[in-house]
């Protein structure tokens, strides 16, 4: 509360500190909600290319969380509980089908206790107070370890490449999180020319990756779908290749080769060199003279880059692929 001082200046009441020391202990560090994939409470992303599998590999998490069966046959869940989830392009019955496939290919055979809850209101949007209301109404109701929306763009009005907007409703999801220690997953898209890191490829403004605690990445390459995983507080794996397989019922799998993990070899200049080609396809000497830099330097980056499937020769040209529909 503000109040005059003898001086007739306006004295501000300071803000709360408290030393280190005397910090209570709650009693939570770093963990895991699904080893390998997702930490404890963590907020963050499923991103890739349009029908890349992000709303599958969501729900392969959704259904692991939920029954305590290992996500993709592979990554054990630590915390099990409630999970709940909100499809904003799918029909509830589509989600039902896609969870009972999933549910039946991990062996799980009491469907009736597997607990997802599907949030049925046709629109849920983010910038709506009123909505941000009856959101966290229904976590304080259904208290889950894990909430699931599906896609960020369709609940939401705002820009996505203004830091502004975007901050409103992150913090708004970040309080949310602390309040219900709830871990929670935005389903997303990255830009159609992936930058160097995977984190740095999410459309929209910078603040979305910042904001970001663990997070998985589909990224095309080579005609394979690779998953990449991202934590801030506990340690990345090696990207390996998943597939959307038929039988016996459709889910996804993770193959048996890992990703060799290039990020490491590359420079920023990989960045600048794949923004390029992204508008125009050309010859080494023109990019090599367009972004001025070494030939030798530009040459171990391009053959990372091919090596890669990020670039391509086509017709005596450099070109960054178009990734399919």
């Amino acid at each position: 509360m503000a109040r005059p001082n003898t001086e007739g200046l306006i004295e501000m009441e300071p803000f709360s500190v408290i030393r280190v020391a005397h910090i209570k202990d709650r009693n939570h560090t770093a963990s895991w909600l699904v080893e390998g994939l997702w930490a404890d409470r963590a907020v963050g992303f499923i991103a890739g290319m349009p029908k890349s599998g992000k709303t599958w590999l969501a729900l392969e998490l959704a259904v692991a969380v939920a029954s305590g069966k290992p996500c993709l046959d592979r990554y054990s869940v630590r915390q099990r509980g409630p999970v709940l989830f909100h499809a904003a392009e799918d029909s509830a019955e589509a989600i039902k089908q896609r969870v009972y496939a999933i549910a039946t290919v991990r062996k799980i055979t009491d469907l009736d206790k597997l607990a997802i809850g599907l949030i049925t209101e046709h629109q849920l949007r983010l910038d709506d107070l009123n909505h941000q209301q009856r959101l966290a109404a229904t976590v304080d109701k259904i208290r889950p370890r894990l909430l699931i929306l599906d896609p960020l763009i369709r609940i939401h009005r705002c820009d996505e490449n203004s830091s502004a907007d975007v901050s409103l409703l992150l913090d708004y999801l970040r309080q949310l999180q602390r309040q219900y220690a709830v871990a929670i997953v935005l389903v997303h898209h990255v830009r159609k020319s992936p930058a160097q890191h995977p984190g740095q490829a999410l459309r929209g403004s910078g603040d979305l990756h910042a904001w970001s605690d663990s997070s998985l990445y589909l990224l095309n390459r080579k005609g394979k779908t690779q998953l990449h995983a991202e934590h801030r507080a506990l340690p990345t794996k090696s990207p390996v290749y998943i597939e959307l397989r038929s039988a016996p019922k459709p889910h996804l799998c993770v193959t048996d080769n890992v990703v060799e993990d290039t990020h490491n070899e590359l420079d920023p200049l990989a960045d600048r060199v794949l923004e390029t080609l992204a508008d125009q396809g050309m010859t080494r000497t023109s990019l090599r003279e367009r972004l001025r830099v070494r030939n030798e330097r530009l040459g171990k980056i391009l053959a990372v880059l091919e090596k890669d499937g990020r670039v391509r020769r086509h017709e005596g040209l450099l070109i960054v692929p178009v990734p399919e529909p």
